[in-house]
């Protein structure tokens, strides 16, 4: 099997794609997608972004025993856009979450979207019922967020994509309270000339393994008919994440399916939720397709490692 062929086949997309879409929600809605995605209480939970007639995104959960089929979805949202929030004027968009043991609560991190522009804010959870907002975690202009599942060196690990100097790399970032941020450095940086060359963003949140934490991330190529949204893999140092130890060079999933070329974004695979099943390795990755429905593939997760660790080049990372 050739370099190609084996990355081609890392992901399987589930036959009856979409798994959700507008047509099915209780209430009118003009797109579902980009969802958050967290295993809790013996179900699948994604935290799916809605966005209705006027343009405005809000947050609804949709719960699955089997993370795949037979969705519940709440008859209304769980998360609007609040406004004591300024930053939430013109709603809120693209969750990612995780629980923290240490904390014993779930941290949602989610884009608000204003006049000055997109950032990235927090809420808390003990229940994924009731939600505390924290606000605004650092400046706009800022996406594509989601903190690290656990504390590292007692400090809170955030990965974010900022927009400086007209540059979109992936960056990190550390606090000690969820609060204030600093040791800001980037991450992945936008390989000129490739796939991934305008700017990159972070997909699902960190997902940690013996090799490292394996990131899932996604990569704009402006065309001359648009954006062309795909897929890669990289490899983070456990203890030192700031340190990447492998990247694809080649995208691993990307716009195929009628269902992600056709829609309000064409050419769209935004990966935002993974859930992994501990006793066989399956990965499920749920993505936004063309801007327009939520989708699932899998992948096993020793087969992602193999390739990333045999198959991609070592980075030198950061010292």
């Amino acid at each position: 099997m050739t370099k190609i062929e084996y990355q081609r086949r890392l992901f399987t997309r589930f036959g009856g794609n979409p798994i959700l879409s507008a047509e099915r929600w209780p209430y009118p809605a003009n797109s579902t997608f980009n969802p958050g995605a967290v295993q809790h209480n013996g179900e699948t939970c994604l935290l799916v972004r809605i966005e209705d007639m006027r343009g405005y995104s809000h947050l609804t959960f949709a719960r699955s025993r089997d993370g795949i089929t037979n969705w519940q979805i709440d008859e209304k949202p769980t998360l609007e856009p609040d406004p004591a929030y300024n930053e939430e004027q013109w709603g809120i968009e693209d969750p990612r979450i995780v629980w923290l043991p240490e904390r014993e609560e779930y941290a949602v991190t989610y884009v608000s979207f204003s006049k000055d522009g997109p950032m990235v804010s927090l809420a808390l959870s003990k229940n994924l019922r009731s939600f505390v907002r924290k606000g605004a975690m650092l400046p706009p202009e800022d996406k594509d967020a989601s903190l690290f599942p656990r504390l590292i060196n007692d400090r809170y690990v955030l990965i974010h994509r900022p927009i400086i100097r007209g540059e979109a790399h992936i960056w990190i970032s550390f606090s000690p309270d969820l609060k204030y941020w600093g040791d800001h450095k980037i991450l992945i940086p936008v390989r000129p000339g490739r796939w991934d060359s305008t700017r990159v963003g972070l997909g699902p949140p960190p997902i940690e393994t013996s090799e490292g934490w394996l990131i899932i991330y996604h990569g704009v190529r402006m065309t001359v008919s648009g954006a062309l949204y795909r897929v890669g893999l990289a490899l983070l140092d456990l203890e030192q994440p700031w340190k990447t130890i492998r990247r694809s060079e080649e995208w691993v999933f990307g716009p195929r399916e009628p269902y992600e070329r056709v829609g309000d974004v064409p050419g769209v695979t935004f990966p935002t939720g993974t859930v992994v099943n501990e006793s066989t390795g399956e990965l499920r990755m749920y993505y936004g397709a063309a801007d327009s429905s939520v989708c699932l593939a899998t992948a096993n997760l020793n087969d992602l490692l193999n390739y990333l660790l045999h198959e991609c080049p070592s980075e030198k990372g950061d010292a």
